[in-house]
């Protein structure tokens, strides 16, 4: 599918939109991880709010993006994807049907982009099951199962996005998320 798209830093209009793609990535692109599971999609779902996505955006620690279709309907996105200062990945999320059309990759280059300015050395986030291949497809290390704060098992993966540190073999395993230069 080919759509042209802008990616762009998140307004405060943004919010609600936002939460309803939020809602329906988790709802329909990760029924794989959450297998319909009332319980699992309530915690997953618990935070999504409107006024929580908005204190997200709003928060200065944050660096929230979104993907718009070029010249689509105001409040139409197609993705977003939030990064904190401490180099956590919070959010990456495409809308269903806009799922391998490039938004994703362009959201997750645009936050490295970001974390280099913020002079990051490594990002890491939790992505379930279904999402990893894609993150290790952009370079990123799965680095073993932990539990998600809403309870789901998901995969803990990082970056290393300092192109002078040479890691030797079984480096990456040891040094997960850790930032400093040992």
């Amino acid at each position: 599918m080919s759509m042209v798209f802008d990616i762009r830093k998140a307004l405060p209009g943004d919010a609600s939109p936002a939460c309803a793609l939020l809602r329906r990535s988790i709802e329909l692109g990760c029924q794989a991880d959450h297998q319909d599971r009332p319980a699992v999609l309530e915690a997953w779902l618990g935070n999504k709010t409107a006024a929580n996505v908005a204190t997200w955006f709003a928060n200065a620690s944050n660096h929230a993006l979104v993907a718009v279709r070029e010249g689509g309907k105001p409040g139409e996105l197609l993705g977003l994807c939030l990064l904190n200062q401490a180099g956590k990945l919070a959010l990456c999320y495409v809308a269903p049907e806009a799922l391998r059309s490039g938004i994703g990759r362009a959201l997750l280059a645009a936050a490295e982009e970001q974390a280099r300015s913020w002079s990051i050395k490594k990002l890491h986030l939790h992505s379930p099951a279904s999402a990893s291949a894609f993150f290790e497809r952009q370079g990123y290390v799965n680095a073993g199962k932990d539990t998600s704060c809403f309870g789901l098992e998901c995969d803990l993966l990082w970056k290393q996005l300092d192109a002078a540190c040479d890691l030797e073999p079984g480096a990456a395993a040891r040094k997960r998320f850790c930032n400093c230069s040992a």
